[in-house]
């Protein structure tokens, strides 16, 4: 095996800071261009449920290789509207991650599902499927795969457990757009899939959005009329409205900024590629770090690092340097796993989840970030464990 070259860095500027996500830049990045389409999207007077949302859904479905991309309001509703569009009953069990954000489990409340958390894999933190397999009972109705830091998770297994069971499989890919495993998209694997444009993420607008994808007619032409009052084929609500629905549509300013986004969104995964082959190229020898997989470490996982999420037992130790160093760090969702909310009924022990939170960090990852930042983070890091 090649060695790899020694890693070379600039001299850090000890002035330089590394925030965790520059949200002025995110609109400064490409400003002209933003103000050109709120403009021309704006003087159309196509605000609600136009040509802009349509484009966007069409060019979302051809780029992810699905027959069907509907524009919701956000991810959490784009779940709730995929699990009544599935027909699921009060009392279903649905099986996600423990490591995951508390708005998958809101969606399958919401629908009136019972959401149970498992443990997580050593080797990714991704859902384990053994523990879901352990946690099946006669109530359950569907395995819900969270492709958390966007990687997708061992979809080959929990569709093989689902089909053995009787189970439907629904994805949360919020943080996972482009993502793929042997050439498949993320959020095309199960009955549906949902993704989150909130300005962090890979993809984001400039406020709340979200799509659920799906191959499935019905499901689509359900989701199509529920996001918007229950209407019909036509957008508008008839004497004979037929179906519950509610206000959860994409509006079109968004959708036309989305749409410009995807056409360099490539280009984005390829920088944050790069950035996660420099982290790695810099840490990999240090035996008190666990980095997440390199991007050339498995052909078939292509991730797409909406967080670059490293573990180690001094990590408040490492962050507080850090934040000495002016860089920014985050433990991902306030270093709480969602069986730790006992309030909301979650009594699972979950000891490989606790463990991964006691010793999580996301580093800075999006591909804004210049390369002195990069260099000022790595720096940080490798003095920290010299």
């Amino acid at each position: 095996m090649a060695t790899a070259a020694p890693v070379r860095l600039s001299e850090p500027d000890s002035h330089i800071a590394v925030p965790f996500f520059d949200w002025a830049e995110l609109y400064d990045e490409r400003s002209d261009d933003y103000l050109r389409i709120l403009h021309e999207t704006a003087s159309r007077g196509g605000f609600i449920l136009q040509a802009a949302v349509e484009q966007f859904e069409q060019r979302l479905a051809d780029y992810l290789g699905v027959k069907h991309a509907i524009g919701i309001s956000d991810c959490t509703n784009a779940m709730l509207l995929g699990l009544r569009a599935s027909g699921v009953q009060s009392g279903d069990e649905i099986i996600l991650p423990a490591h995951s954000f508390i708005a998958a489990a809101q969606a399958i409340h919401f629908a009136g599902c019972i959401p149970i958390p498992v443990d997580l894999t050593e080797s990714d933190g991704l859902i384990d499927p053994e523990s879901v397999r352990a946690a099946i009972t006669p109530r359950t109705r569907g395995i819900m795969p969270v492709h958390v830091n966007g990687r997708i998770c061992a979809m080959g297994a929990l569709l093989e457990i689902a089909n053995a069971n009787g189970l439907e499989v629904y994805e949360d890919a919020a943080q996972a757009l482009g993502a793929k495993f042997d050439g498949r998209a993320a959020g095309t694997f199960g009955h549906w899939g949902t993704f989150s444009f909130y300005p962090s993420k890979t993809l984001g607008c400039f406020g709340d959005g979200g799509a659920l994808v799906t191959n499935d007619d019905e499901i689509a032409a359900t989701v199509r009329s529920m996001r918007n009052h229950g209407a019909g084929a036509d957008k508008s609500i008839s004497a004979d409205c037929a179906i519950w629905g509610t206000n959860a549509r994409l509006d079109n300013l968004h959708a036309a900024i989305l749409a410009f986004k995807l056409g360099w969104y490539d280009e984005v995964l390829r920088r944050r590629r790069s950035i996660a082959s420099r982290y790695d190229d810099a840490f990999r020898d240090i035996a008190d770090l666990r980095l997440p997989p390199a991007p050339a470490s498995d052909e078939r996982h292509f991730d797409i690092f909406q967080n670059y999420e490293i573990r180690c037992d001094c990590r408040d130790d490492l962050r507080a340097h850090l934040a000495n160093r002016n860089i920014a760090t985050i433990v991902q969702w306030g270093g709480t796993p969602l069986h730790h909310f006992r309030d909301l009924g979650f009594t699972q022990q979950l000891p490989r989840t606790n463990r991964f939170f006691e010793t999580c960090l996301l580093l800075p990852m999006n591909h804004l970030l210049g390369d002195e930042q990069i260099d000022a983070v790595i720096c940080a890091v490798t003095e920290f464990f010299e």
